[in-house]
């Protein structure tokens, strides 16, 4: 008796808080939509608190989200309000949503709780003057210029990860040796010639706090958050280390150089090796005022932002491939003629990578396909009207790239793997395509993982010859598409290897 009454006072309670956030809700939501002439979109925002979260995450974990937002556009349109973690929600569809999203200056990046208390103050949380910084300061460090330069470390760790990970394996699972792959290779460009001892004690704790970025901050150790904040701690203990190191060796250097000068550090940046050693010279010059402690949860970001996503192309690029006979033949020629003129032990150079114009328009159709994020959230900074609708301050804004990537109207036959659709990229209606984000939002490391994907597809195609082990495995969105499996393929040497 004593827990029925129990359970009871409990319904009760929950049914009371339940009666007040609605209450609370609905007058937030007056204010706002009375403030101007304008209304809020249709839609519902469901349970308070809960909302649509449930059925998103469930749809997403099914992968059948594209599906969940098409339902939603053809029951309230283009522009419509839910609930997603707590938060009233806008969803927008179509080229003109992608545009609004990606130029409004009263909309700004949202950031998960965990993802702040993971990376602190890094280019994936930071706001305002404090973003600029970092981010001109990458758009720098990733130009297309610096990346030609990288070529010779993308080239030599590829190598190495394949000696080590995939040369004679009869099976492998191609996510996380993609995985280890992409990682290798940005720790080799962020952290120079100590990347191997780093990736080596860091791999899994990488892992861990990737996994951890859209949890629930609920820090006990057993949960994936938990799991994310000791792997965090543990990173940005080494890493600091690293950096206080770089610290004292660039300041051994203005020290011998007493006339060391803002032209000096100037003529020096494009020679960092490094980048926090780049980072720091871009503070000599007055670029920017982080802090060491900033500069570190920056490389953690930049780390972290990398490999994730390229890993998931590399991986459903192979994937792709195994069912598509045709378009390998043709990336393998391509490849094979690369090699030729390399031969066996040549090192690809930036012309290489440049001239492997049918893989990159094979990578993508991949990233049409299946994009490695599944849509952007925005928050607005004051209240913004859209088509007729508003948006009030502190409301999120959501938009799916899988939205106008599988719309037939910009991409016929979305459903078939077909690369020769970018052979002209003015054909493709601006804003339709958006794998890394648009217009001044575009992602800054765009190329470096152009170049990242174009040096490893290289050395797949030329050395290996694989088969799904799961012709029909599916994939989840955990948030990046997950094969359930792992994409485990069956693995040989080619028997006339190009190189």
């Amino acid at each position: 008796m004593a827990f029925i009454v129990l359970l009871a006072a409990a319904a009760a309670a929950i049914a009371l808080v339940l009666h007040h956030l609605l209450s609370a809700q609905k007058k937030r939501s007056s204010r706002s939509a009375g403030s101007t002439s304008y209304s809020l979109p249709p839609g519902d925002l469901g349970v308070p608190v809960i909302g649509q979260t449930f059925s998103l995450l469930h749809a997403l974990r099914s992968n059948t989200d594209d599906q969940w937002f098409r339902a939603r556009i053809k029951r309230y349109g283009p522009v419509s309000k839910m609930s997603v973690l707590g938060s009233p929600t806008v969803l927008l569809a179509g080229t003109e949503a992608n545009h609004f999203i990606f130029t409004n200056q009263g909309l700004i990046l949202t950031q998960t709780r965990a993802l702040r208390s993971l990376l602190r103050r890094s280019i994936l949380t930071l706001t305002g003057d404090d973003l600029k910084q970092v981010r001109s300061a990458l758009q720098g460090y990733l130009r297309p210029e610096m990346v030609r330069g990288y070529v010779g470390k993308m080239d030599a760790e590829v190598r190495r990860q394949l000696k080590l990970n995939w040369v004679g394996r009869s099976t492998v699972n191609v996510l996380p040796m993609a995985r280890s792959l992409t990682l290798g290779v940005i720790c080799s460009v962020v952290f120079g010639e100590e990347a191997a001892a780093i990736v080596d004690a860091l791999a899994t704790d990488f892992q861990q706090l990737g996994d951890a970025i859209l949890s629930f901050p609920v820090n006990i150790p057993f949960t994936r958050f938990g799991k994310g904040m000791r792997s965090s701690a543990k990173i940005r203990e080494a890493i600091t280390k690293f950096a206080r190191k770089k610290e004292e060796e660039y300041s051994l250097l203005l020290s011998q150089d007493e006339g060391c000068t803002t032209a000096t550090a100037t003529a020096t940046t494009s020679a960092a090796t490094d980048f926090v050693t780049y980072m720091l010279l871009l503070r000599s010059r007055g670029a920017h005022s982080l802090s060491l402690a900033d500069i570190v949860d920056n490389v953690m970001g930049i780390v972290i932002g990398a490999h994730g996503t390229t890993s998931t192309l590399i991986t459903f690029m192979v994937r792709h491939l195994a069912n598509e006979p045709d378009v390998l033949a043709k990336i393998t020629q391509e490849q094979d003629e690369i090699a030729g003129r390399n031969g066996r032990d040549g090192a690809l150079t930036w012309e290489d990578v440049s001239s492997m114009k049918y893989t990159w328009r094979a990578a993508l159709e991949t990233l049409r396909t299946v994009p490695p994020v599944f849509g952007s959230f925005r928050t607005a900074t004051k209240d913004i009207e859209y088509q007729g609708y508003l948006i009030p301050k502190g409301w999120k804004v959501f938009a799916s790239q899988s939205i106008t990537h599988m719309d037939p109207r910009f991409f016929a036959e979305p459903t078939k793997f077909d690369p020769s659709r970018f052979e002209k990229r003015s054909s493709i209606p601006p804003y339709s395509f958006l794998p890394f984000g648009g217009g001044p939002r575009m992602c800054p490391g765009t190329e470096f993982s152009r170049v990242e994907t174009m040096v490893a597809m290289h050395y797949l195609v030329t050395r290996f010859r694989w088969k799904l082990r799961f012709e029909d495995e599916a994939y989840n969105k955990d948030p990046k598409p997950t094969p359930v499996f792992g994409c485990p393929v069956e693995l040989e040497l080619r028997k006339t290897p190009a190189i």
